[in-house]
């Protein structure tokens, strides 16, 4: 009998691993890496939405885990995942400058928000009014992340690579039973893989579609990340990353030429400079209705937990509510309620 039995393992089941391991409990994954988004997702970690200059739900309280929980997988692993990169954001007219300044005055957004207007000095660039910045920002290199904590748990021989049958599974009072394993809890963090659960698919996990494109850019020589209507994030080697789009009726993790050509239309607004593509991704991000993640106890099954619902900022999300749902199963401690899926009890009932 182990401690716990967690599916899935993107950010989400990663981080609820660490926080496991870090409190001496005994797990084992199961993970048939059916589910791209963590694999696909830029891994920017900003606090500031920059369509509109506010700030990310809890930003500054998931931040202050994100920070010393990557350092540590850093030094365990013995790998570079965080880089730390400005973030500018593309101003479009002075009427934005403005507006930018007067997000910069609001307690909070300050910490974030550069008041120096940052002059465009980057001729592949069409920026005539300039660029804000967003400062204590950077990327968390995922894919590193996602193989190398793989690696660490198969050496250890704690990862099943499977797709989980629930066929296979029975809940008792006191455990769950998989196979030849038996678990006191079990916790789903299967990303937008959890509309196959038979006990969780009542939660609105929507799923948006997000596609990606290397490109190759030799004459751009841009080391900060450029906003836009989408975002560049250098790679090295002349190599920038340009995303993402948002569909939310695809829900395959196969690239589109509709993606490819919205993604190219908008990055030709403001990049002057020849490229070629080298490479288009897509995953489906896990989303909800209500923009908070999914955290949380099964209504009936009360051995039976999910984490999931991060959107495009698991990066950032994901240390901070893994270890909400710990504290909720070890020690009562209540969840925060914007992101407990007791908001949903009644839809569940309702099925």
């Amino acid at each position: 009998m182990v401690d716990y039995l967690v599916v899935g393992l993107g950010l989400a089941g990663i981080s609820f691993c660490e926080k496991l391991e870090a409190e001496g409990k005994s797990f084992r994954v199961i993970s048939d890496n059916s589910q791209q988004a963590s694999l696909v997702a830029g891994g920017l970690y900003n606090p500031v939405i920059l369509k509109r200059f506010t700030m990310a739900w809890k930003a500054k309280e998931q931040l202050e885990k994100a920070m010393p929980f990557y350092q540590g997988l850093e030094r365990k692993l013995n790998v570079k995942l965080d880089e730390k990169i400005p973030v500018l954001r593309k101003f479009a007219s002075i009427e934005e400058q403005n507006t930018w300044f007067e997000a910069a005055d609001k307690p909070g957004l300050d910490y974030f928000l550069s008041t120096n207007i940052i002059k465009n000095e980057n001729p592949s660039i069409d920026a005539p009014f300039g660029f804000g910045e967003v400062k204590h920002t950077g990327r968390i290199h995922t894919n590193t992340l996602i193989a190398s904590y793989g690696e660490y748990l198969e050496q250890n021989g704690l990862l099943q690579k499977e797709t989980f049958d629930f066929s296979c599974s029975e809940a008792f009072n006191d455990h769950i039973s998989y196979k030849s394993i038996k678990a006191k809890q079990i916790v789903f963090a299967t990303g937008y893989g959890l509309k196959n659960s038979p006990f969780f698919n009542y939660l609105p996990l929507n799923g948006t579609k997000g596609e990606l494109l290397t490109i190759k850019a030799p004459d751009y020589k841009e080391t900060r990340v450029v906003k836009s209507s989408v975002f560049t994030i250098p790679l090295g080697d002349d190599l920038y990353l340009v995303g993402a789009t948002y569909k939310w009726k695809d829900k395959t993790n196969m690239p589109t030429e509709d993606a490819k050509n919205e993604l190219l239309e908008k990055l030709k607004t403001f990049l002057q400079c020849d490229f070629e593509i080298v490479n288009h991704v897509a995953g489906i991000r896990p989303t909800v209705v209500d923009r908070r993640p999914l955290v949380g106890q099964h209504p009936e099954h009360k051995n039976m937990y999910v984490l999931n619902g991060f959107g495009s900022r698991g990066v950032m999300i994901a240390p901070y509510a893994s270890e909400q749902l710990f504290d909720y199963i070890e020690t009562g401690n209540e969840l925060d309620s914007e992101i407990n899926i007791d908001r949903f009890t009644k839809k569940y009932y309702s099925n």
